[in-house]
């Protein structure tokens, strides 16, 4: 199935450029980014996007925690469709995964959560792919046909965004907002886990209930995370290893 029409699409893809100038900071771009790929194809029971950092592939948004969960999977396996497409540049799906055997462990793991199908596809500034766009549905064969075109559409257009927003920023201030990108995802994870002990829920409660609370106090999802890990830990979060490797991707853009 894929959005009501090609208007609506075209919408859609024009949302990109509207949040850029929307959200400034790389984190909230990209969790509004997974948000709206939602509308361009559909059904997506959840989606991620992964970003390689110094060759070691990390989440940097998502639209429910079971996207992280599955995307973890992979990379502890150092296999799955979203890494194929990361380092191959390819677009790389699955449509049944019940009987799928390329990637066993991934496989096995999406099954047991509801998974029956995934599409992963590329992220490119300019002819390098630097992450992937990874959606997964509820149903087999969800990401065929017009889905599969809408969803590669989306991608270049996000690419095209991510390229705008590489070629508008120097190479400092992108470092910083990767960084802080992944250190809100990593800070999130953390409060995900303390709300999943506390109130013995799994962790898309936990995403609901910390979602609540963000919209209820109008505060940022990460901040009303890091308070509940630095109120539990006795200290704040820490952030993850910078990125070295965007002035490489100024000088490929």
């Amino acid at each position: 199935m894929v959005a009501e029409s090609e208007t609506g699409n075209i919408l859609a893809y024009g949302g990109l450029v509207t949040l850029l100038v929307d959200s400034p900071q790389l984190d909230g771009f990209l969790e509004q980014v997974i948000r709206l790929a939602a509308e361009v194809v559909t059904p997506a029971a959840a989606g991620g996007i992964t970003f390689d950092r110094e060759g070691r592939p990390v989440t940097a948004a998502t639209s429910a925690p079971l996207a992280a969960q599955v995307d973890e999977v992979q990379y502890g396996a150092d296999s799955g469709p979203c890494l194929d497409a990361l380092r191959r540049g390819e677009v790389v799906a699955a449509d049944d995964l019940a009987t799928e055997t390329r990637w066993p462990d991934f496989a096995s793991f999406a099954v047991a959560h509801g998974i029956g199908s995934s599409l992963s596809l590329p992220l490119r500034v300019g002819d390098r792919p630097i992450g992937a766009l990874n959606l997964y549905a509820h149903e087999p064969a969800a990401f065929r046909g017009a889905a599969r075109r809408h969803a590669e559409a989306f991608a270049v257009q996000c690419g095209a965004a991510l390229t705008v927003a590489l070629r508008q920023s120097d190479a400092a201030v992108l470092r910083r907002q990767l960084t802080e990108a992944m250190a809100a995802r990593s800070i999130i994870d953390q409060a995900l886990g303390i709300l999943m002990a506390q109130q013995r829920c799994t962790a898309e409660q936990a995403f609901d209930l910390l979602r609540e609370a963000s919209q209820h106090r109008n505060r940022k999802l990460r901040e009303v995370a890091a308070e509940l890990v630095t109120k539990v830990s006795g200290g704040p979060p820490q952030p993850p290893a910078p990125f070295h490797a965007v002035s490489q991707w100024l000088e490929d853009a």
